[in-house]
C-alpha cells in the first residue's frame, strides 16, 4: 500500500480552558528549506512548499505531545 510522509512544524498551540477538559488547538505548517535547515527539511520543503494542518484535540495525553517549534512526521495512508 502506498503512503506519503510529510514533515510539519508546530507553529502554535491554543488552550481552550472554557471546555474544562484541557482541549487545545494545534497548528502545524510544512518545514521550510531556508538557510540553516537540515538537508532533510530542504527535501520535504521542496515537495510540500505550503500548507497548514489545524487539529482540535480534546485528549490531554495526545495534545501534550505537541511543542511549539518542534517538527513532526505526518504519514498518510489510504483508509479502508
Amino acid at each position: 500500500m502506498a503512503s506519503v510522509r510529510a514533515k510539519f512544524r508546530c507553529m502554535s498551540i491554543e488552550f481552550h480552558e472554557t471546555t474544562g477538559t484541557g482541549a487545545r488547538s494545534v497548528k502545524l505548517q510544512p518545514v521550510t528549506g531556508g538557510q540553516n535547515t537540515s538537508e532533510e527539511d530542504k527535501a520535504f520543503w521542496k515537495y510540500t512548499p505550503s500548507g497548514q494542518l489545524t487539529m482540535y484535540i480534546d485528549n490531554p495525553p495526545a495534545s501534550e505531545l505537541f511543542e511549539i517549534g518542534k517538527a513532526y512526521y505526518l504519514d498518510f495512508t489510504p483508509a479502508d
